[in-house]
């Protein structure tokens, strides 16, 4: 195995850069939000691969006169890319660059997946071959661009492999120095792309409910599904986000025992066990923290779905119980507005001192989090949005107990 000092003088006109525990260690943190264990890896390798690579090129061009580059479609899209298919775009002066990475240290091609090529919302201008080494060996762990093609050069002279779903070009017709790309930014690159046939929302629940058994590890790859149906179903934000918790959702049951529940539900008026509607407790006990509830989001101007949970404390305080209140509002297709609030209840007026409020991420980190003082009527967190299929943790906590509601917008 050759070092990574080595190898960049052997390629002295290809980019290396270096891996830092640092960069492994985020990278892995970030990628356990998936399916299995390849699509965790895969992760993992696209994340290091991205982001250390778009780092470097935010510098590279800084003193070009050109837009600063960016994550395609976006950042938070890329946990329902990556739990099926390798890849990840960044754009860059209205061009779109896929990067592929491979862990083969001799790489003889570049192999791109075809929904990269024929899916025109996704397809690239240009294709990087990244080849990535994680070595026990500190000093061996490295990220190189051996060279890159165009869309063009890809559909006319890359061989398709019906199998694997790819464009396979041969490293020897890649260009090494990524000067080049920069130099061709303005020119037309992209052959033309046929459009896809449309696919009824009938259909692709029927691919959904199919695709999202998470004991399937490479949907993209079933024979019996003409790959227009998988690309329409991936071009679609909304299926696309779907099928990752549809099948992230059923391994994290059968794992940790534990229901997610389900926001868009919310909005059809259809809640999760333990929640309810607001507007169904309207004359009950907790009626009047309702009305303060929704008299705060009257203000703000932001009306749309209330819910609310009872959680028992626990017997070492009394057996007292508390509402969580959620308000959601849509704020547009792709994103929902989110606040949470906490209440006591019973007939009690001030939450129980120190009793805490947490937004956490899907692997556990806390995001926001809030402590009831003495004498407090409610404790909330700072409304946050959230994009749709994402998923996130509302916890709260006293002393030694502690409740944690899993969601997916």
């Amino acid at each position: 195995m050759f070092p990574y000092n080595d190898l960049a003088m052997a390629f002295s006109n290809q980019l290396w850069l270096n891996i830092s525990s640092a960069d492994k260690k985020t990278a892995w943190e970030q990628a356990q939000c998936y399916s299995n264990t390849l699509a965790r890896y895969n992760a993992y390798l696209n994340y290091l691969s991205l982001y250390i690579f778009l780092n470097w090129l935010i510098e590279w061009v800084a003193e070009e006169s050109i837009p600063k580059p960016s994550i395609f479609p976006s950042e938070d899209s890329l946990p329902s890319i990556w739990e099926v298919v390798n890849g990840a775009i960044i754009t860059l002066a209205e061009r779109r660059i896929v990067l592929i990475p491979s862990e083969t240290m001799d790489l003889e091609e570049l192999s791109v997946p075809q929904e990269w090529v024929d899916i025109p919302t996704l397809a690239g201008d240009y294709y990087l071959a990244v080849q990535v080494n994680l070595e026990a060996n500190q000093d061996e762990c490295f990220l190189g661009v051996r060279g890159f093609t165009t869309h063009r050069l890809l559909k006319n002279f890359g061989k398709y492999n019906s199998n694997e779903r790819t464009y396979v070009l041969a490293a020897e017709n890649l260009t090494t120095n990524l000067t080049v790309m920069l130099m061709t930014l303005g020119l037309p690159v992209q052959e033309e792309i046929s459009e896809l046939p449309s696919l009824s929302e009938a259909e692709a629940q029927k691919l959904l409910q199919r695709l999202g058994d998470s004991s399937i590890y490479f949907p993209r790859l079933q024979v019996d599904v003409p790959f227009e149906q998988w690309a329409a179903l991936l071009d679609n934000d909304e299926w696309r986000t779907q099928l990752y918790h549809r099948r992230i959702g059923r391994l994290a049951v059968a794992k940790n025992m534990v229901s997610i529940n389900n926001l868009s539900n919310w909005f059809h008026n259809i809640f999760d066990t333990g929640w309810q509607s607001l507007n169904t407790i309207i004359n009950t006990e907790l009626g009047n923290l309702a009305f303060a509830f929704r008299q705060h989001e009257i203000a703000v101007g932001r009306v749309s779905v209330q819910g609310v949970k009872l959680i028992d404390l626990g017997m070492q305080l009394g057996n007292h119980s508390v509402a969580l209140l959620i308000g959601l509002t849509q704020d547009d297709e792709q994103k929902v507005g989110i606040r949470v609030q906490l209440h006591p209840c019973h007939g009690e007026i001030y939450l129980p001192p120190n009793i805490r409020l947490a937004l956490l991420s899907s692997s556990g980190a806390t995001l926001q989090e809030f402590q009831s003082r003495t004498q407090d009527n409610f404790v909330q967190l700072k409304r946050f949005t959230c994009p749709k299929g994402k998923i996130f943790k509302i916890q709260v906590s006293i002393d030694n107990f502690s409740i944690t509601e899993d969601f997916v917008a």
